[in-house]
């Protein structure tokens, strides 16, 4: 949560907003698997992170692709948002807003701080729930309904 002290002497919690992104091409998926310090460590998740001061939520989009995965992407369309306060192991109730991705070419490495793999799956064949972080499964699934 982001605690903000506000002119008229209040203070609240404020939720974060993150975006998300499905990668798609050829039927398969681009997961990165989390390291580091960050929550659900060790699993598969979709690339994303924390909007920035000053951007919109695709220009996040394509920067936290290119900066997990290595890949240069084209932002296809906003699939929506996600604002369920209790998202499943998620301590800071975020708001994510979920992008599909095109992958146009592989620009460099992945932010080893952050990601210890990337890989591509199978939409048919993807990580168990107990392997997949937060409520990304969720996201992909209900992509998998719409197509």
């Amino acid at each position: 949560m982001i605690t903000c002290f506000f002119k008229n002497y209040f203070n609240t919690s404020l939720r974060h907003i993150v975006v998300d992104m499905l990668v798609v091409k050829n039927k398969k998926i681009l997961l990165v698997k989390r390291t580091g310090k960050w929550l659900e460590t060790g699993k598969w998740a979709l690339p994303g992170g924390f909007l920035e001061r000053n951007e919109t939520g695709a220009e996040a989009a394509a920067r936290e692709i290119e900066e997990e995965t290595g890949y240069k992407t084209k932002i296809i369309k906003f699939l929506g948002f996600v604002d369920n306060p209790q998202r499943r192991h998620e301590d800071r109730q975020n708001i994510s807003l979920v992008y599909l991705a095109k992958p146009m070419k592989k620009a460099g490495g992945f932010a080893a701080a952050e990601v210890s793999a990337v890989e591509w799956f199978d939409l048919k064949h993807l990580p168990l729930l107990a392997e997949t972080a937060f409520d990304h499964l969720n996201i992909i699934k209900r992509y998998q309904a719409q197509c």
